[in-house]
């Protein structure tokens, strides 16, 4: 879903739609005609209202800033944001992508994951019960 740069992205049937409506109704629409199409865990985020950190990443995304850094992960990603290029930091790097509508409603945290994927090496000699009978030579 998140599109790394210099990636190909698999082909959309049709144009896009969320909960029914396209990127153009979307965005013509109020932030609180949008939030009653979001889920109830993002709707509540965004009735509390927006911390400060997180008005200042919106705020550059809105200025159409080329790419916005940024260490905060809990912001939702609004259909204002489709297009631009985000570098989220994942605790070791910063992480970037641009924002495709499929994001719409989801939070940039999920698209820059925080831990690897585990790969174990195969068992060496000593490892088992059964190799001390496997002779080394």
């Amino acid at each position: 879903m998140a599109k790394k740069i210099g990636s190909k992205l698999p082909k959309r049937k049709g144009e896009f739609t969320y909960r029914g409506k396209t990127i153009e109704q979307l965005k013509s629409m109020s932030l609180e005609e949008f939030t009653e199409l979001l889920t109830a865990r993002e709707r509540r985020s965004i009735k509390r209202g927006f911390n400060e950190h997180q008005k200042k990443v919106m705020q550059q995304l809105k200025e159409g800033t080329d790419k916005v850094r940024t260490h905060y992960r809990n912001v939702i990603i609004l259909p204002d944001m489709v297009g631009k290029t985000v570098a989220v930091y994942n605790g070791k790097s910063f992480l970037e992508f641009e924002i495709q509508p499929e994001m719409i409603g989801h939070r940039l945290g999920e698209f820059a994951l925080t831990r690897a994927k585990v790969v174990h090496g195969s068992a060496g000699v000593g490892a088992t019960r059964s190799s001390r009978f496997v002779p080394l030579k």
